[in-house]
């Protein structure tokens, strides 16, 4: 008698660094990057501000929000810092840097106006987090990490599997990494007609709960004028889809379905197609709906605000969980009040692939981790500048030397305090 299979679909989406709202992550990630570097240089050459407070890259506080629409960039939000950036450069070098470099593609870096309305963060916030509520009742003795408080109230959550080598889903890993490409086909002119706004959509079909081949792509790209719909279909594929699933091993099915701009023409595209705002994109930075979202986005926000320092921890101990074989998939949730150094709860899903009961899971990962957000800074080394990189493809899945989060470092660790070899 055959045996019956369960089997559905799941799509994730991605988008290009010349998408309107990942123009937005990346300026002000880019300002965020500019603010700290300037102000380590100022700390390690001893400079004092005429107020007496001298530079110090622990004081640093930003949350940068950026809007972009035809022919204009406006630049928001609250930051705390001794260093001064030229904030107007950096949003034209961003611009220019993704290809927006000229007004025949709709929005140019060099001519659009600039608005700076960024302002100091307000006192009310930045005590809870230069001193925390433990240190205000005196209870944070000379521990440094219990006088450092949440730099806002909210709930995190992070996510792995083993479906591919980065321990990331598969639908969202195939996404991202072509929207990569087609980024990177555009730059090095392999297929000079397109243009930087793009968007890209996986449906991965599972059996049993795993991946077992592409069942439908969309591809979408901003392309010149004068090029044909056939030539913009047969190079997308040749040159972005089948590169990235040859890489990664998985197969179209049978009856697979490439959508490449079905709309049949995109060519106003940018801010001057759709207004961009940052932190609009939070699905695309993390897991591509596979995992839960706790809501906050990440881009222009300092490694005290614990919605983006949080969300890098659960990834990085949810990865550790999987890496170390306590289960095959694992999500798992933190929530902080704001000013409180301590976590309010810590969950652990590991939707039954768990190889030793969940509870000796959490366990494990309270005696492995310290997840106050002062030991999660240190721990990840989040006071750099390497947030420009984290803005465009993903926070999640892409192991490089900046996302310390990446790292397995810990799953020895936690198989040993769950009591395996």
């Amino acid at each position: 008698m055959a045996t019956e299979h369960s089997t559905f679909l799941f799509t994730s989406e991605s988008v290009t660094e010349g998408h309107p709202d990942k123009i937005c992550d990346q300026i002000s990630d880019a300002i965020l990057d500019a603010i700290l570097e300037k102000e380590i240089q100022l700390q390690n050459e001893g400079y004092v501000a005429p107020d007496g407070q001298p530079a110090d890259v622990t004081k640093v506080r930003c949350a940068c929000e950026t809007m972009v629409t035809t022919g204009l960039a406006v630049v928001a939000g609250e930051i705390r810092t001794q260093a001064w950036v030229d904030v107007q450069s950096i949003v034209r070098d961003v611009i220019t840097g993704i290809g927006y470099d000229r007004a025949k593609y709709g929005y140019d870096g060099n001519t659009c106006g600039v608005l700076n309305a960024i302002h100091e963060q307000s006192p009310d916030i930045a005590q809870g987090v230069d001193e925390s509520w433990e240190t205000q009742q005196g209870l944070a003795a000379d521990d440094p990490y219990e006088k450092i408080g949440a730099g806002d109230q909210g709930m995190m959550f992070g996510y792995a599997c083993d479906e591919t080598k980065t321990l990331m889903p598969m639908p969202i890993y195939l996404a991202q990494r072509m929207s990569e490409r087609l980024s990177k086909v555009r730059k090095d002119g392999t297929l000079p007609f397109l243009r930087p706004d793009g968007k890209t959509q996986v449906t991965v079909r599972y059996v049993d709960g795993k991946p077992v081949n592409v069942e439908k792509v969309v591809v979408s790209s901003q392309h010149s004028e004068d090029v044909d719909n056939d030539t913009i279909h047969a190079g997308i594929i040749e040159h972005v889809v089948m590169p990235v699933l040859e890489e990664e091993g998985i197969a179209l099915s049978e009856t697979a379905k490439i959508h490449i701009n079905p709309t049949g023409r995109f060519v106003i595209g940018g801010p001057m197609g759709d207004c961009g705002v940052t932190g609009r994109k939070i699905i695309v930075d993390t897991y591509g709906g596979m995992g839960r979202h706790g809501g906050g986005a990440f881009s222009g926000k300092d490694c005290t605000k614990v919605d983006r320092s949080a969300a890098y921890a659960m990834r990085w101990v949810a990865k550790n969980v999987v890496a170390a074989g306590l289960a095959s998939r694992c999500e798992v949730q933190i929530a902080y009040a704001i000013g409180v150094a301590q976590p309010v709860s810590l969950m652990v899903d590991t939707f039954g692939t768990a190889t030793v009961p969940e509870a000796d899971i959490e366990r494990a990962i309270e005696e492995v981790f310290d997840l106050r957000p002062g030991a999660i800074i240190d721990a990840l080394d989040l006071r750099r500048p390497i947030y420009r990189k984290t803005s465009a493809y993903g926070h999640f899945g892409r192991e490089l030397p900046e996302f310390t989060w990446e790292r397995t470092d810990r799953a020895d660790a936690l198989r040993k305090a769950c009591g395996l070899a």
